[in-house]
Protein backbone atom coordinates (compact mmCIF):
# COMPACT_ATOMS: atom_id res chain seq x y z
CA UNK A 1 0.00 0.00 0.00
CA UNK A 2 1.07 3.35 -0.80
CA UNK A 3 0.15 4.86 2.61
CA UNK A 4 2.69 1.88 4.56
CA UNK A 5 5.53 3.89 2.40
CA UNK A 6 8.24 5.90 4.31
CA UNK A 7 10.38 8.21 3.30
CA UNK A 8 13.32 10.11 4.59
CA UNK A 9 14.92 13.30 3.00
CA UNK A 10 18.35 14.16 4.50
CA UNK A 11 19.85 17.23 2.72
CA UNK A 12 23.14 18.91 4.65
CA UNK A 13 26.88 19.96 2.36
CA UNK A 14 29.29 18.27 1.21
CA UNK A 15 31.30 16.04 3.10
CA UNK A 16 29.16 16.50 5.84
CA UNK A 17 28.19 12.11 6.17
CA UNK A 18 25.54 12.13 4.71
CA UNK A 19 26.03 8.68 2.17
CA UNK A 20 27.82 6.61 4.65
CA UNK A 21 25.36 7.35 7.60
CA UNK A 22 22.31 7.84 4.97
CA UNK A 23 23.59 4.13 3.20
CA UNK A 24 23.58 2.38 6.90
CA UNK A 25 20.72 3.24 8.27
CA UNK A 26 18.72 2.52 5.12
CA UNK A 27 20.29 -1.32 6.06
CA UNK A 28 19.35 -0.62 9.42
CA UNK A 29 15.43 0.09 8.70
CA UNK A 30 15.49 -2.35 5.86
CA UNK A 31 14.84 0.94 3.20
CA UNK A 32 16.47 1.45 -0.36
CA UNK A 33 18.91 3.61 -0.03
CA UNK A 34 19.19 6.12 -2.72
CA UNK A 35 22.30 8.61 -2.77
CA UNK A 36 21.12 11.14 -5.58
CA UNK A 37 24.79 13.01 -5.50
CA UNK A 38 25.51 9.92 -6.94
CA UNK A 39 23.71 10.53 -9.93
CA UNK A 40 24.53 14.27 -10.53
CA UNK A 41 28.34 13.46 -10.13
CA UNK A 42 27.75 10.53 -13.23
CA UNK A 43 25.72 13.58 -15.19
CA UNK A 44 29.07 15.46 -14.25
CA UNK A 45 31.87 13.08 -15.31
CA UNK A 46 29.98 12.69 -18.78
CA UNK A 47 29.98 16.17 -19.23
CA UNK A 48 33.62 16.37 -18.59
CA UNK A 49 34.97 13.29 -20.06
CA UNK A 50 33.11 15.33 -23.43
CA UNK A 51 34.91 18.67 -22.62
CA UNK A 52 31.68 20.37 -22.84
CA UNK A 53 31.40 23.87 -21.01
CA UNK A 54 29.74 22.50 -17.90
CA UNK A 55 27.77 25.56 -17.58
CA UNK A 56 26.16 25.89 -20.95
CA UNK A 57 23.16 23.98 -20.89
CA UNK A 58 22.96 23.73 -24.07
CA UNK A 59 26.37 21.88 -24.62
CA UNK A 60 25.19 19.97 -21.52
CA UNK A 61 21.72 19.17 -22.76
CA UNK A 62 23.69 17.56 -26.00
CA UNK A 63 25.36 15.14 -23.65
CA UNK A 64 21.96 13.96 -21.84
CA UNK A 65 20.48 13.19 -24.94
CA UNK A 66 23.13 10.46 -25.52
CA UNK A 67 23.17 9.46 -21.39
CA UNK A 68 22.04 6.00 -20.24
CA UNK A 69 22.08 6.28 -16.54
CA UNK A 70 21.41 3.27 -14.29
CA UNK A 71 21.63 2.51 -10.86
CA UNK A 72 22.08 -0.91 -9.77
CA UNK A 73 22.87 -2.89 -6.26
CA UNK A 74 25.59 -5.19 -5.26
CA UNK A 75 25.27 -8.03 -3.02
CA UNK A 76 25.47 -6.01 -0.30
CA UNK A 77 23.26 -3.62 -1.07
CA UNK A 78 25.58 -0.96 -1.93
CA UNK A 79 24.60 1.25 -4.95
CA UNK A 80 26.53 1.60 -8.29
CA UNK A 81 26.11 4.04 -10.91
CA UNK A 82 26.10 2.59 -14.35
CA UNK A 83 27.13 5.12 -17.30
CA UNK A 84 26.29 3.73 -20.71
CA UNK A 85 26.85 -0.03 -19.13
CA UNK A 86 30.25 1.42 -17.68
CA UNK A 87 30.55 1.07 -14.02
CA UNK A 88 31.35 4.33 -12.62
CA UNK A 89 31.37 4.50 -9.17
CA UNK A 90 34.83 4.58 -8.06
CA UNK A 91 35.52 7.32 -10.91
CA UNK A 92 32.80 9.76 -9.44
CA UNK A 93 34.04 10.34 -5.90
CA UNK A 94 37.10 12.26 -6.97
CA UNK A 95 37.28 16.43 -5.92
CA UNK A 96 37.20 16.90 -9.76
CA UNK A 97 34.20 15.36 -10.18
CA UNK A 98 32.44 16.97 -7.87
CA UNK A 99 33.32 20.37 -8.47
CA UNK A 100 31.52 19.03 -11.88
CA UNK A 101 28.72 17.86 -10.33
CA UNK A 102 28.13 20.94 -8.40
CA UNK A 103 28.21 23.17 -11.84
CA UNK A 104 25.97 20.61 -13.91
CA UNK A 105 23.44 20.30 -10.97
CA UNK A 106 22.76 24.70 -11.40
CA UNK A 107 21.43 23.67 -14.66
CA UNK A 108 17.37 23.26 -15.02
CA UNK A 109 17.42 21.01 -17.99
CA UNK A 110 19.89 18.77 -16.14
CA UNK A 111 17.39 19.09 -12.80
CA UNK A 112 14.41 18.21 -14.79
CA UNK A 113 16.16 15.06 -16.14
CA UNK A 114 17.21 13.78 -12.99
CA UNK A 115 13.90 14.64 -11.11
CA UNK A 116 11.38 11.77 -12.00
CA UNK A 117 13.75 9.36 -11.97
CA UNK A 118 14.53 10.03 -8.08
CA UNK A 119 11.00 10.74 -7.45
CA UNK A 120 10.03 6.99 -8.79
CA UNK A 121 11.83 5.17 -6.09
CA UNK A 122 10.05 7.07 -3.23
CA UNK A 123 7.20 5.81 -5.07
CA UNK A 124 7.42 2.33 -5.43
CA UNK A 125 9.68 1.81 -1.96
CA UNK A 126 10.53 3.42 1.27
CA UNK A 127 13.40 4.83 1.13
CA UNK A 128 16.49 7.52 2.72
CA UNK A 129 17.52 9.67 -0.05
CA UNK A 130 20.17 12.20 0.27
CA UNK A 131 21.27 15.11 -1.69
CA UNK A 132 20.86 18.62 -1.44
CA UNK A 133 17.22 19.55 -2.63
CA UNK A 134 15.16 16.04 -1.36
CA UNK A 135 13.52 18.14 1.82
CA UNK A 136 12.78 21.03 -0.55
CA UNK A 137 12.21 19.72 -4.23
CA UNK A 138 12.09 16.34 -5.03
CA UNK A 139 10.31 14.96 -2.16
CA UNK A 140 8.76 17.96 -0.41
CA UNK A 141 6.07 15.55 1.04
CA UNK A 142 8.61 13.41 2.86
CA UNK A 143 7.26 11.49 5.95
CA UNK A 144 10.39 13.10 7.86
CA UNK A 145 13.01 15.27 6.78
CA UNK A 146 16.55 16.18 7.86
CA UNK A 147 19.25 18.75 7.59
CA UNK A 148 22.39 16.75 8.25
CA UNK A 149 25.61 19.54 8.66
CA UNK A 150 28.82 20.02 9.95
CA UNK A 151 31.75 22.71 10.32
CA UNK A 152 33.88 22.94 7.22
CA UNK A 153 36.64 21.78 8.97
CA UNK A 154 35.32 18.48 10.10
CA UNK A 155 34.11 17.83 6.72
CA UNK A 156 37.09 18.45 5.10
CA UNK A 157 39.12 16.20 7.70
CA UNK A 158 36.86 13.36 7.11
CA UNK A 159 37.20 13.87 3.58
CA UNK A 160 40.99 13.88 3.95
CA UNK A 161 40.64 10.73 5.81
CA UNK A 162 38.99 8.60 2.99
CA UNK A 163 41.01 9.96 0.36
CA UNK A 164 43.87 8.77 1.38
CA UNK A 165 42.33 5.76 1.87
CA UNK A 166 41.53 5.51 -1.57
CA UNK A 167 45.15 6.16 -2.97
CA UNK A 168 44.44 9.66 -4.17
CA UNK A 169 47.06 11.86 -3.21
CA UNK A 170 45.94 15.70 -2.37
CA UNK A 171 46.29 18.38 0.41
CA UNK A 172 43.98 19.08 3.72
CA UNK A 173 44.26 22.60 2.46
CA UNK A 174 42.71 21.69 -1.12
CA UNK A 175 40.16 19.29 0.69
CA UNK A 176 38.84 22.48 2.60
CA UNK A 177 39.06 25.06 -0.02
CA UNK A 178 36.85 22.53 -1.96
CA UNK A 179 34.40 21.98 0.68
CA UNK A 180 34.15 26.00 1.43
CA UNK A 181 33.53 26.36 -2.48
CA UNK A 182 31.53 23.85 -3.24
CA UNK A 183 29.52 25.45 -0.09
CA UNK A 184 29.05 28.97 -1.96
CA UNK A 185 28.06 26.86 -5.53
CA UNK A 186 25.75 25.09 -3.58
CA UNK A 187 24.06 27.13 -1.12
CA UNK A 188 24.08 30.17 -4.21
CA UNK A 189 22.88 28.54 -7.25
CA UNK A 190 19.61 30.07 -8.71
CA UNK A 191 17.84 26.45 -9.58
CA UNK A 192 17.66 24.49 -6.40
CA UNK A 193 19.87 25.97 -3.69
CA UNK A 194 20.97 23.70 -0.79
CA UNK A 195 18.78 25.34 2.13
CA UNK A 196 17.39 23.77 5.01
CA UNK A 197 14.02 22.89 4.82
CA UNK A 198 11.18 24.67 7.00
CA UNK A 199 9.99 21.64 8.69
CA UNK A 200 13.69 19.56 8.70
CA UNK A 201 15.20 18.35 12.17
CA UNK A 202 18.84 19.58 12.31
CA UNK A 203 21.68 17.00 13.09
CA UNK A 204 24.94 18.47 13.86
CA UNK A 205 28.08 16.04 13.67
CA UNK A 206 30.66 18.50 14.02
CA UNK A 207 31.88 17.23 16.96
CA UNK A 208 30.34 13.42 16.96
CA UNK A 209 31.98 10.15 15.41
CA UNK A 210 30.40 8.02 13.13
CA UNK A 211 28.32 5.77 15.57
CA UNK A 212 27.40 8.66 17.80
CA UNK A 213 26.50 10.30 14.33
CA UNK A 214 24.49 7.32 13.31
CA UNK A 215 23.15 6.53 16.64
CA UNK A 216 21.59 10.08 16.80
CA UNK A 217 20.12 9.39 13.48
CA UNK A 218 18.42 6.41 14.07
CA UNK A 219 17.18 8.31 16.94
CA UNK A 220 15.39 10.64 14.83
CA UNK A 221 14.08 7.90 12.29
CA UNK A 222 12.69 6.00 15.00
CA UNK A 223 10.79 8.82 17.00
CA UNK A 224 9.11 9.11 13.84
CA UNK A 225 8.03 6.41 12.56
CA UNK A 226 6.75 5.58 16.25
CA UNK A 227 4.48 9.24 16.04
Amino acid sequence: MMSDLFSVAIDGPSGAGKSTLSKRAAAEFGFVYVDTGAIYRTVGLACSRKGVDLLNEEEVAAVLSELKIDIRYDSTGLQRMILNEEDVSDQIRTPEISMCASKVSSLPTVRAFLLDMQRGFARKYSVIMDGRDIGTVVLPDASLKIYLTAAPESRAKRRFLELQEKGIETSFESVLEDIIQRDYQDTHRAIAPLKKADDAVELDTSELDFEESFRALCSIISNHKEN
